[in-house]
C-alpha cells in the first residue's frame, strides 16, 4: 500500500463530538493528488470489509444514469435519490452491470461526517482503488451528521479519505429535513442545489473509466 497515504487513517479522538461540516472546505492535503481511476499497489480489503454487489439486470436499472451508494445506514442516499430525478439509491451496495456489455455504472459514495461514516467511506474508496469494482466512481458526498463545526481530528480524517476519490462534495446539516419537513430542492441549501446541478449536466455525457474493460 506504499504510495497511497490516504489509506491509513490518522489518529482520531473517539470521544470527540460528531459535529457537522461548516467553516472551511474539506480538501485533500496539497501534496496528495486525488485519483481518477483505480490505483496500482492498493490491496483489496478483507472480505468482511468489502461491500456487497447489486447486480443490475433489469432495463430500468441499467438505464439509471447515477447511483448514490450510502456506505452505511443513514448516510443520506435515499434523500439524494428523492432530490435528483433519474438517480437511484443502491441500497448500500456496489451497482454492477450484470451483462457486462454496457458502460460501467456511475457511482457517488455517500457518508456522514462522523467517525463511523468516514471509516466506511475509506473502506469503499480502498475497495474501488484496488480495481476490483467495475464502476465509474464520480466521488464522495460528505453529509454533515450534526450542526456546528467539525472537530479537528474528524476534519483531518475527512481530508485524508477525500484524497482517495476523484472529488468530494460537502453538504450541510438541514434541520428542517430532520424534523420531518418535505425533502425538496426548494428548501435545500445552496451546496445541495449545486451538487444536483452538477450531476444534471455532467451525467448527460457518457464516461468510461480508463481501467474498465467489459468481459
Amino acid at each position: 500500500m506504499a504510495g497511497n497515504p490516504w489509506i491509513q487513517a490518522p489518529e482520531t479522538d473517539a470521544d470527540a463530538p460528531d459535529e457537522g461540516v461548516v467553516d472551511a472546505p474539506i480538501a485533500p492535503p496539497a501534496d496528495l493528488v486525488p485519483p481518477v481511476a483505480p490505483q496500482s499497489g492498493v490491496t483489496l480489503p478483507k472480505g468482511a470489509d468489502r461491500f456487497p454487489r447489486r447486480v443490475l439486470t433489469t432495463h430500468l436499472e441499467q438505464q439509471t444514469r447515477l447511483w448514490w451508494m450510502g456506505v452505511h445506514g443513514g448516510a443520506g442516499e435515499t434523500t439524494l435519490e428523492q432530490l435528483l430525478e433519474g438517480s437511484r439509491a443502491s441500497s448500500h451496495a456496489w451497482p454492477v452491470d450484470g451483462r457486462h456489455d454496457g458502460l460501467p455504472p456511475r457511482v457517488v459514495l455517500v457518508a456522514r461526517t462522523n467517525a463511523r461514516g468516514l471509516r466506511a467511506a475509506q473502506l469503499a474508496a480502498t475497495e474501488w482503488a484496488s480495481g476490483d469494482v467495475p464502476v465509474h466512481l464520480e466521488g464522495l458526498v460528505l453529509v454533515a451528521d450534526a450542526p456546528g463545526r467539525l472537530p479537528k481530528p474528524l476534519k483531518q480524517f475527512a481530508r485524508l479519505v477525500g484524497g482517495g476519490v476523484p472529488q468530494v462534495w460537502e453538504l450541510p446539516w438541514v434541520e428542517d429535513w430532520r424534523v420531518g419537513e418535505p425533502v425538496s430542492e426548494d428548501t435545500a441549501p445552496r451546496a445541495v442545489t449545486q451538487l444536483l446541478e452538477h450531476f444534471r449536466s455532467a451525467c448527460l455525457v457518457p464516461t468510461i473509466s480508463p481501467n474498465y474493460h467489459p468481459s
